[in-house]
C-alpha cells in the first residue's frame, strides 16, 4: 500500500441486509424506513463514519435528541479508534445559542459532523457536504426541519440528503402520505425494509437463530374479572361518545383500537377543533378513556396492594367531597362493572372473617375481623421457576464454549416494574416468622421452601393502611385538580356566588341539613360508595400483619454491618452471578445486549422491537449463544396489544409498498432535482428558472408606481425581517414557501418587520394571556408606537384548533382566584383596554399560520422593502451594537416573564447580572438601582413567594 494511501474504513455491519442498506445510502439520496429493532442507529453511525473518515466534509445531523447524540458520539469514537482514521473528528454538538455566530462559523470551517438543534441551524446554514435527518416521520410541511431542508436544497443542490425512520405508521395516515413526506424531504426514492423483507428474513432466520421459549402465563380469576369489567366500561364509554353527535369520523373508535397507546390522544386530536362546543359529559368521557386504559395497564404491572391503592386515588379524584351537591361524576363509575373493579381489587388484598354460627341481619354485619389475602402476580412464580431452571442448567453445564457471559438479563416495560421485580427476587426466599418460631428455625416443610412474596406484600399492606389514614385529607384536592383538567367547564356555574349551595329557586326543595338532603333526596355518591371497614377491623388486620419481635431482630442482624473489614471482602461480582433487570429503552437496548452479553434473557413483558434486537444480536455473533424466555399473560390485553402492534406495523409497510409501486413512474417525469422542486410549487432560488416566466415577472413587479406611470420590474423578491426567536414557529417557513426572502435578525422591537413603517408583534393565544399577566404586551406596544408608523398586533391561532377565544377564556378563568363576573381583567376586557390605551395599534386575527402568510402578502403590497440594518438598530441604546443582544435566549425569555421586568429595565438587568440564579438571590435594596423601587419589589416578591400560599 502506498505511504500516502489512507487506511481502509472499517464498518460494523455484519448482516447482509445492513450492508445492502449502507450501499444504497452511499449511492443515492433516499428515505430509509426500517422496521423497529433492526438497528437504525447502527446504520446511521456507520454511514456517518464513512464520511467522517474521509475528512474535509461538513455534515449536519438534525432531529437527534440528547440520548441519540450520546450514542452516535460514542459509536463514532469507537469506529475512529478501530479504523485508525487520522481525518476523523467525531461528533460535535451545537445545542445552545450561547455561542456567537463567529464561534459557530469557525467550527463549521474546520469541518466534521455536527448535531445541531433546528432553531440554531435555520439561522446559520452554510454550504455543507450533506444533511442527515433522523426521525423523518416527524417532518411536516410547517416544521422547522422542513424549512431547513428547503433552504439547504436552495443553497446546495449537489450535497447529499439522507432521511431515516423506524416508525412506519405515520407514513400511512392521510391522502398519499408517502408522496407528501417525500415532497417535504425533497427526496424521490423511499427505501423500505420491513421484517418480512427477503434479505432481512434470510439474515435473521439462518442457523444462528436464538433459542426462544414461550411462556403463556394464565391470569388469576380475579384479574380476569377486573379486566372484563374494565373492557365493558371502555365499550360503554365509546358507545356514549358515538351518541354524543360530535360530527366527526367514528369508524376507528372500536374496542380493539382502544387498546393502542395513542387512542386517547387520537380521540382528543379529533375533538380539538370543536372542543369548546362539546358538552361537559363528552369531555368527561374522553378523560375517562385515559383513566380506564391506565387501569388496564396497572392491573398487569402493579401488585395487588399498589393496584388497590391506585384505584383509591382514582375514586377520590372522580367523586366530590362529602357535603357537596355536585352530581357530575364520571358515567362509568355508575356501572355495575365499576363496582366489580373496586370490590374485586379489594378482595385481592384482604377479606373478612365471618363470625362462626352467626346469622346476618339487615342492620348488622357478620364480619368480625379482616384477614390478609395478598394475591401474588402470576408472573412472579413463573419467573422464579425460570431462574431456578437457569440455575440448574448452569450447574449441570458449567462449561460453555462461547463468548457470552452467564448473566441473566430481565427486561421490563418501565422502571416501576423493575423495582417491583428487584424487590420480589430479593425477598422471595424470606418467610415471615411465626410467633412461636425462633430466629434460627426457618421451617422444614416443603411449603416454606417455595418462593413467596408474602414478606414483601405484608410490608406493602402495612404501608398502605398507614397511607390510607392520611388519604382523606388529600381526596378533596384530588377532585379539584381533576375538575381543572377538564378546562373549568362547569366552574362557570360556580362563579355566581352560591358556593356549595344550589340556586335560590331550588333551595326550597332541600329539607334538613344532612348530606342526603343536600344531595337532592339521596346520599351523595350513593352509587359510588364502597363499603368502608371499621376502625376495629383495620386495627385487627394491622395487628395480624405486624412483624413479630423475632422478625425485627432477624432484620437487624441482616442489615447492621460495621464495615470495619470491608476491604477484605470488597470485590467485583462475577458476570455469571449477576441478574440484570432493565427497562425497555429503544435503541439503548442494543447497547445493553452488546455490553452485558447475556446467555439468558427473560422478557417479562412482550416487546416486538426487542425481539428483533435479540435476533440481530444473535445473528451478528457466531460465538454467542442466547436463550430467551418470552412471558405474557394469555388472553389479556397485554397479548392483544402486542399482536395488534405487530399487525399495524406489517399493514403500514404493506401500504407503503403499494403506494411506492403506484408512484414508481414519478421519478421519470422529472429531469433533475430542480424540476422536482418546481413540481412541488416551491421556489428554489431567485437565480433559478421557474416553470412560468410570466409568474416570475409578475412576482418581481414594483406595484408602488401609481397613476399612469410605467410598471417597473425589480430584481428583488419581497423580503421580511424576522426575529431569530420566531424561528420556533412555523410562520417563517411558510413565508419562505410563499416566495419571500426571510432575513433572520436579533430584533429589539417587534417580531416581524415587513416595511419601513409596518412592524408586527405575533402572539399565540396562550402567549397573549401570559403577556397580559406580566404586562409585557403594553411595553411592547409602546415601543412599537415609538418607532413605527403602523404597529400591529397579530393574534394567531393553531391550525387544527377552533378559531375562538372560548376554550382559552375557560382555561383562563378556571385558574383565577376571582370569578369571571367580578374580575375585570379577563382576556376580552384586557384586549379592549389595550386598544383604548393605544388607538394606533391595529389588531389582526389569524386562524392559522397559513392565513398569516397570506395576510403578510397582502400587507406588503404597495409597500417599500424593509432595511435589515435599520430594523436591528431600532430600540438599541445609543452606541450599543446588535451583537450585544446575543444573550442566551431561553433565560432571557424567562427573565422577561418575571413580574416587574419590562422592556426598558431588562437590558440593564441582563448586563449587570450574569444568571437567573443571581437575580433570584438579589435583595430589594440591590434591585432598586437596577430596575427601580416598585419593579424591584415585584421581582423580589416573585422569587420569594411561598409555593403553598394562595
Amino acid at each position: 500500500m502506498p505511504q500516502n494511501a489512507r487506511p481502509p474504513v472499517k464498518l460494523s455491519l455484519p448482516l447482509e441486509y445492513q450492508q445492502d442498506v449502507f450501499n444504497e445510502l452511499r449511492s443515492e439520496d433516499e428515505l430509509l424506513v426500517l422496521a423497529r429493532g433492526l438497528g437504525l442507529i447502527r446504520v446511521v453511525t456507520n454511514l456517518l463514519h464513512s464520511y467522517d473518515a474521509a475528512g474535509n466534509n461538513l455534515i449536519i445531523v438534525i432531529g437527534a435528541d440528547e440520548r441519540e447524540n450520546g450514542w452516535i458520539g460514542e459509536a463514532l469514537a469507537e469506529h475512529a479508534a478501530i479504523s485508525r482514521s487520522p481525518m476523523a473528528q467525531g461528533l460535535s454538538q451545537v445545542n445552545t445559542d450561547a455561542m456567537t455566530v463567529g464561534m459557530r462559523e469557525k467550527m463549521y470551517s474546520q469541518g466534521g459532523i455536527f448535531s445541531i438543534t433546528s432553531r440554531i441551524l435555520v439561522v446559520d446554514l452554510l454550504s455543507i457536504t450533506g444533511l442527515v435527518v433522523l426521525h423523518a416521520e416527524r417532518i411536516v410541511a410547517t416544521s422547522i426541519e422542513a424549512f431547513i431542508i428547503r433552504i439547504y436544497r436552495q443553497m446546495n443542490k449537489a450535497g447529499f440528503l439522507k432521511a431515516f425512520s423506524d416508525n412506519p405508521e405515520p407514513f400511512t395516515t392521510g391522502f398519499s402520505p408517502l408522496a407528501t413526506m417525500m415532497r417535504n424531504l425533497f427526496l424521490r426514492k423511499p427505501s423500505l425494509w420491513p421484517r418480512f423483507h427477503v434479505t432481512v428474513a434470510k439474515s435473521l432466520e439462518g442457523r444462528k437463530k436464538a433459542e426462544v421459549i414461550e411462556l403463556e402465563v394464565p391470569m388469576s380469576d380475579s384479574m380476569k374479572d377486573i379486566q372484563n369489567a374494565v373492557l365493558e366500561c371502555v365499550e360503554v364509554s365509546i358507545s356514549e361518545l358515538r351518541k354524543a353527535g360530535t360530527g366527526i369520523e367514528l369508524d376507528d373508535w372500536t374496542l380493539d383500537s382502544a387498546l393502542h397507546k395513542t387512542f386517547d390522544v387520537i380521540v382528543r386530536r379529533q375533538l380539538d377543533p370543536i372542543w369548546h362546543r362539546v358538552s361537559y359529559r363528552t369531555r368527561q368521557i374522553v378523560n375517562d378513556l385515559t383513566v380506564l386504559r391506565s387501569i388496564l395497564h396497572a392491573l398487569l404491572t402493579f401488585d395487588a396492594v399498589s393496584f388497590n391503592k391506585y384505584l383509591d386515588t382514582i375514586l377520590a379524584a372522580h367523586q366530590p367531597p362529602p357535603g357537596s351537591n355536585r352530581q357530575n361524576q364520571s358515567p362509568w363509575l355508575f356501572l355495575d362493572s365499576a363496582n366489580t373493579i373496586f370490590e374485586t381489587a379489594k378482595r385481592r388484598v384482604y377479606t373478612g372473617k365471618p363470625i362462626e354460627g352467626s346469622v346476618p341481619t339487615a342492620t348488622e354485619t357478620v364480619l368480625d375481623t379482616l384477614r390478609p389475602v395478598l394475591e401474588e402476580q402470576p408472573k412472579w412464580a413463573v419467573i422464579a421457576e425460570v431462574l431456578d431452571e437457569i440455575e440448574r442448567d448452569a450447574y449441570f453445564n458449567p462449561i460453555v464454549h462461547d463468548d457470552s457471559n452467564g448473566t441473566i438479563l430481565v427486561m421490563c416495560s418501565d422502571q416501576s416494574t423493575c423495582r417491583q421485580l428487584r424487590e420480589y427476587l430479593q425477598n422471595m426466599h424470606i418467610h415471615p416468622l411465626k410467633l412461636n418460631q425462633s430466629i434460627g428455625v426457618d421451617g422444614d416443610n416443603g411449603s416454606d421452601s417455595k418462593p413467596s412474596a408474602t414478606f414483601m406484600m405484608r410490608k406493602k399492606l402495612r404501608n398502605y393502611l398507614d397511607w390510607k389514614k392520611d388519604f382523606a385529607r388529600v381526596s378533596a384536592s384530588l377532585f379539584t385538580e381533576n375538575q381543572k383538567a377538564l378546562n373549568g367547564y362547569t366552574d362557570q356555574s360556580g362563579t355566581t356566588g352560591y358556593k356549595g349551595k344550589g340556586p335560590p329557586n331550588k333551595r326550597r326543595r332541600v329539607r334538613g341539613g344532612s348530606a342526603a338532603a343536600a344531595g337532592g333526596g339521596r346520599p351523595v355518591n350513593s352509587t359510588l360508595h364502597i363499603a368502608e371497614e371499621k376502625a376495629s377491623q383495620i386495627a385487627t388486620l394491622m395487628a395480624e400483619i405486624q412483624p413479630p419481635n423475632a422478625d425485627t431482630v432477624q432484620k437487624d442482624e441482616v442489615t447492621v454491618d460495621s464495615l470495619d473489614d470491608m476491604e477484605d471482602y470488597y470485590q467485583l461480582y462475577a458476570m455469571q452471578d449477576l441478574v440484570v433487570i432493565h427497562p425497555y429503552d429503544g435503541d439503548q437496548d442494543e447497547h445493553i445486549l452488546e455490553e452485558v452479553r447475556p446467555r439468558y434473557v427473560v422478557m417479562y413483558e412482550p416487546d416486538a422491537a426487542f425481539i428483533r434486537r435479540v435476533e440481530v444480536y444473535r445473528s451478528s455473533h457466531d460465538n454467542r449463544n442466547i436463550r430467551v424466555y418470552f412471558m405474557y399473560y394469555g388472553g389479556s390485553v397485554e397479548e392483544q396489544r402486542y399482536l395488534s402492534a405487530v399487525r399495524k406495523e406489517k399493514d403500514a409497510f404493506t401500504r407503503l409498498i403499494k403506494e411506492r409501486a403506484v408512484s414508481a413512474f414519478m421519478p421519470s417525469l422529472y429531469g433533475s432535482l430542480s424540476d422536482v422542486a418546481q413540481s412541488m410549487s416551491i421556489t428554489m432560488g431567485t437565480e433559478g428558472s421557474v416553470s412560468d416566466p410570466q409568474e416570475h415577472f409578475l412576482r418581481t413587479i414594483n406595484t408602488r408606481i401609481a397613476g399612469g406611470g410605467r410598471l417597473a420590474a425589480t430584481a428583488e423578491p419581497p423580503r421580511v425581517v424576522v426575529d431569530v426567536r420566531e424561528f420556533r414557529s412555523s410562520l417563517p417557513s411558510l413565508l419562505h414557501g410563499n416566495s419571500m426572502v426571510v432575513i433572520p435578525c436579533m430584533l429589539t422591537v417587534g417580531d416581524y418587520v415587513i416595511s419601513p413603517n409596518i412592524c408586527i408583534e405575533r402572539k399565540s393565544v396562550r402567549d397573549l394571556i401570559s403577556s397580559f399577566k406580566n404586562g409585557r404586551l403594553f411595553t411592547q406596544a409602546e415601543t412599537m408606537l415609538q418607532y413605527y408608523k403602523s404597529p400591529m398586533l397579530l393574534i394567531e391561532f393553531d391550525q387544527n384548533r377552533s378559531f375562538t377565544l372560548d376554550p382559552f377564556a375557560d382555561a383562563h378563568s378556571s385558574t383565577s382566584s376571582l370569578s369571571t363576573a367580578q374580575n375585570p381583567s379577563d382576556l376580552q376586557s384586557k384586549l379592549v383596554l389595550l386598544t383604548l390605551a393605544f388607538p394606533r395599534l391595529k389588531v389582526i386575527w389569524s386562524s392559522s399560520p397559513y392565513e398569516t402568510a397570506k395576510i403578510f402578502e397582502e400587507l406588503k403590497k404597495m409597500q417599500e422593502e424593509p432595511d435589515p440594518v435599520k430594523a436591528v438598530q431600532v430600540g438599541l441604546v445609543a452606541g450599543e451594537e446588535p451583537g450585544d443582544q446575543s444573550f442566551n435566549q431561553t433565560p432571557q425569555e424567562m427573565l422577561r416573564a418575571v413580574p416587574g421586568v419590562t422592556g426598558k429595565n431588562y437590558q440593564r438587568l441582563t448586563l449587570e447580572v450574569g444568571t437567573l440564579q443571581e437575580v433570584a438571590n438579589l435583595t430589594e435594596e440591590e434591585l432598586d438601582p437596577l430596575v427601580g423601587k416598585e419593579a424591584g419589589r415585584q421581582v423580589w416578591r416573585f422569587f420569594n413567594r411561598s409555593l403553598f400560599d394562595d
